[in-house]
């Protein structure tokens, strides 16, 4: 049985990681899950959940609000638990504690050529809108 709940860092903290190195195999110092999970926890916004068969941790998702507009991040399930459902249960589950604070729009990213996630969201009611996505890193703070 699958449960969804939130992340605990001294139970879930390597296996979480481990999760995420095996499913966006990182690239990027700013993007090591160590760090991700250390920034997150940081703003202790309780919006980091795991999902969970028999105390294995087998999928994730990280939202942010800001007070008007959800973000949806690190959305990730095991290979082996892939296309069972467990991806949209955990969209749905932090679409509902972004929307118990009052949020009224979730976004989120997925990098370009990614047709496989790009139509999962699609699927789930998110749609490709008109914008230009742009970032700064800010080296000092990783």
């Amino acid at each position: 049985m699958i449960t969804i709940t939130s992340y605990i860092d001294a139970v879930h903290r390597s296996q979480l990681m481990g999760l995420w190195e095996a499913v966006f195999g990182y690239d990027t110092a700013h993007n090591s899950p160590g760090l991700a999970i250390d920034k997150k926890l940081a703003l202790a916004d309780g919006l980091l959940f795991v999902a969970l068969i028999d105390g294995c941790v087998v999928g994730s998702v990280m939202a942010g609000y800001d007070g008007h507009r959800g973000w949806l991040y690190s959305v990730a399930v095991d290979a082996a638990q892939q296309k069972q459902g467990l991806g949209s249960a955990l969209v749905r589950h932090a679409e509902a504690a972004l929307a118990e604070r009052g949020c009224m729009k979730v976004n989120l990213q997925v990098r370009t050529g990614n047709e496989a996630v790009t139509a999962f969201y699609e699927s789930l009611g998110y749609r490709v809108e008109p914008r230009v996505s742009m970032g700064k890193l800010i080296p000092d703070n990783f």
